[in-house]
């Protein structure tokens, strides 16, 4: 399978850049992420439970970055296992550009294999929980990076909203099926065994 997509971080490039890297961030922001953990300066290791569809299991893999150019992106490969829930691998091209108001475009393009139960699901749910966990680490992850709250003339505290994203993001479909750890570190995302 292969993905594409961009979103909107509200933050500039290199505080992203530091945030895909922050093992602590990406955990925090992937839902089901159990544990993700730096081996070394590239390589990554994460615990993931994920339920496709009627298919529920625990991921466990790994995560390397490779062409990393700080602070405007890398390549991520991932490989990870869910037992007889079933296996991705692939890679995940990410790159950051400033974008207007001091936030930051991120793009990504993604390959990926899957196999075993998840694979025979189908693709409809398959895309159907990619783009809910997608959502949903893209709300928690611009939340973390969200400006604080801004204080109105009046004194109260009115929370700037990070926004979520489109719907329409399949690429951590590899992420659901064995994750992601997001792409991450990026993107160091997401994961498996």
């Amino acid at each position: 399978m292969e993905m594409s997509n961009d979103r909107t971080i509200p933050a500039p490039p290199d505080k992203v850049w530091a945030a895909l890297n922050d093992p602590a961030i990406l955990k925090d922001s992937l839902p089901g992420c159990e544990s993700l953990e730096r081996v070394d300066d590239t390589t990554y290791k994460a615990t993931m439970a994920a339920k496709v569809g009627p298919v529920s299991a625990r991921f466990n893999g790994t995560m390397r970055i490779t062409d990393s150019t700080p602070p405007s992106g890398y390549t991520l490969r991932f490989e990870g296992q869910g037992g007889v829930a079933g296996f991705a691998n692939g890679e995940a091209q990410v790159k950051l550009a400033p974008a207007d108001g001091n936030a930051t475009l991120l793009h990504y393009d993604v390959k990926a294999q899957v196999g075993g139960k998840i694979a025979q699901i189908g693709s409809r749910l398959i895309d159907a929980a990619a783009a809910k966990l997608a959502d949903d680490f893209f709300a928690r992850f611009s939340e973390r990076l969200a400006p604080p709250a801004a204080v109105e003339e009046t004194g109260e505290v009115v929370t700037v909203g990070a926004g979520r994203a489109p719907a329409s993001a399949p690429w951590i479909r590899w992420v659901s099926l064995a994750i992601i750890a997001a792409i991450v570190a990026y993107l160091a995302l997401r994961g498996w065994k």
